[in-house]
């Protein structure tokens, strides 16, 4: 045995040149397997899972596809991180940041193979990220003050973002859902206060948006099934002890009689808590245990309308929709702060009964209910509604708007081609190579459009070099488009959460020069 192994058996190290290439053909090989997703003619991935019922996903999600691959090359793991960043971070463009890193690598390595060191490439790429980052502040649109404006930019804002899921049929029909449901939030960006309910059947055209809250449950036998100006109690209890319960308690008895007497005070107790209970003045009482019969046949005597699981979920939401709270005591009922809303009834939403309510308190809180013809298209439906959700919010509160349809990136690319004739020394190589790694993005666009993308990447070139150009592709006609006539529009900050997070992710990797493997443990032989 060599001397020189200071590792163990079984670890594995690369260096130097190997080591690079090893994160070059990991990250490339992602950017490769995810770059046919991106764009409005992006296609589909099929996910099947290797668990119990192999379970299939068909979807468009950068980060969805991303979190749902096991891989091994340590590169790729960098880019997969930065994909869920970015999904946590702005919810939509998940898939160009991933490919922007990728491209990036892939210019780096060519200039590797130069002779060109990789901290050299960093600093020029560091320039040109400041100054595309410069170009894209310069061009921004807000039309914050303008509501009208405001509210057509957010519109196209999530018809661009819808274009490249499953709803861009009715791309239209649900950004007008998604614009509604984000300003009602009036500019928090709490998603938790729009609800999403996926119910098979009917068309992802009758999806609609309600204004007001729905709960997933069935109104119990025997109890109102409308109620106007609605009080509603929303606990977390027992409510289940009118029978004896003996876990490990042991008592001793010595006839029947005294286990009925038991029994009967038992109920005392029930009956004296669901007194307590509308005591408070309610209308409504919603518990997230369970409720026994007999209790559920006071509460219905008493014209309260009990709904029992309501699931954690919903009911959080429902306390915060109705502005009540969450109680559990109920001997002092001047501290507990109750819900209202103008009407509970029952609805019915294909095959189930759901119930409505409507008029609550907080205007802020709606729900969407996707329909569709499977869970598959529920699914990704819900996805894509949910990128949408996640982009207006964040540009409701950084209300700084960029064309899209690969303009942004033809702008920088430009900025960065003059920056990169000025700048001295190797670092101009680099930097001309960030600008190449831009125009990717436009490329594989119109490549998955099926276009012809050296052509139309030119004609964009010289469009932008005019000055003031709102160029870019316009993937229907299949040609050069003016993009603000087309409606085309991306939020700022996504754009720069792409830009500075891939710029990261490229430098992180470039300046590994070694990758070490951990020996594997070794299992006893169990016999």
């Amino acid at each position: 045995m060599a001397v020189d192994r200071i590792l163990k058996d079984e670890a594995s190290e690369e260096k130097g040149d190997r080591a690079r290439m090893a994160t070059f053909i990991g990250a490339l090989a992602i950017v490769d397997l995810i770059k046919t997703t991106l764009g409005p003619k992006g296609m589909d991935k099929i996910l099947q899972s290797t668990g119990r019922g192999h379970n299939v996903t068909v979807t468009n999600d950068g980060a969805t596809i991303m979190k749902s691959l096991h891989i091994d090359n340590p590169a790729a793991k960098v880019l997969i991180d930065i994909s869920k960043t970015q999904d946590d971070e702005v919810g939509d463009g998940t898939t160009s940041v991933v490919v922007l890193a990728g491209e990036l690598l892939r210019e780096a390595e060519k200039l590797v193979a130069m002779k060109i060191h990789p901290m050299t490439i960093i600093a020029g790429y560091r320039m040109a990220s400041e100054c595309a980052h410069n170009a894209l502040l310069k061009r921004v649109i807000d039309n914050k003050e303008d509501t009208d404006k405001f509210r057509s930019d957010l519109m196209n804002i999530a018809m661009t973002t819808l274009s490249s899921k499953i709803l861009s049929q009715d791309k239209e029909h649900f950004a007008n859902m998604a614009v509604d449901a984000v300003m009602r939030l009036k500019g928090s960006t709490n998603l938790e206060a729009i609800q999403i309910i996926k119910k098979p059947g009917g068309s992802l055209r009758d999806s609609f948006l309600d204004e007001g809250f729905i709960l997933d449950k069935k109104i119990g036998v025997g109890q109102p099934k409308r109620i106007e100006n609605a009080n509603i109690l929303v606990a977390n209890t027992a409510m289940d002890t009118d029978k004896v319960k003996i876990y490990g308690a042991r008592v001793r008895v010595d006839s029947m009689a005294k286990v009925a007497e038991i029994e009967g005070a038992e109920k005392d107790k029930m009956r004296e808590k669901v007194k307590k209970i509308i005591g408070h003045g309610i209308n409504c009482f919603v518990n997230r245990q369970l409720i026994y019969n007999f209790p559920e046949e006071l509460f219905a005597d008493a014209g309260v309308l009990a709904i029992e699981h309501a699931d954690f979920d919903g009911i959080e939401r429902l306390a915060l929709v109705t502005g009540g709270e969450i109680a559990s005591t109920f001997d002092n009922p001047e501290s507990v702060k109750l819900g209202h809303c103008k009407l509970i009834e029952e609805i019915m939403i294909g095959e189930d009964k759901l119930i409505h309510f409507s008029g609550v308190e907080m205007g802020q809180a709606c729900t969407i209910v996707l329909r569709g013809a499977s869970e598959h298209v529920l699914d990704e439906a819900e996805r894509s509604l949910h990128d949408a959700l996640c982009v207006l919010s964040q540009t409701v509160n950084d209300s700084r708007v960029l064309l899209g349809g690969g303009w942004p990136e033809m702008v920088m690319a430009k900025e960065i081609d003059d920056l990169a004739r000025k700048t001295p020394g190797k670092k101009s190589h680099a930097i001309e190579a960030f600008s190449r790694a831009l125009q990717a993005i436009p490329t594989i666009i119109a490549d998955n459009a099926g276009l012809d993308s050296a052509e139309l990447i030119s004609k964009l070139r010289a469009e932008h070099h005019k000055e003031g150009s709102t160029a870019g592709i316009d993937v229907i006609t299949g040609a050069v488009g003016d993009m603000s006539v087309l409606g085309i529009s991306e939020s700022f900050k996504v754009k720069q959460a792409v830009l500075l997070s891939a710029i990261e992710a490229a430098e992180g990797l470039l300046r590994v020069d070694e990758i070490i493997r951990c020996a594997p443990r070794r299992r006893e032989d169990r016999m």
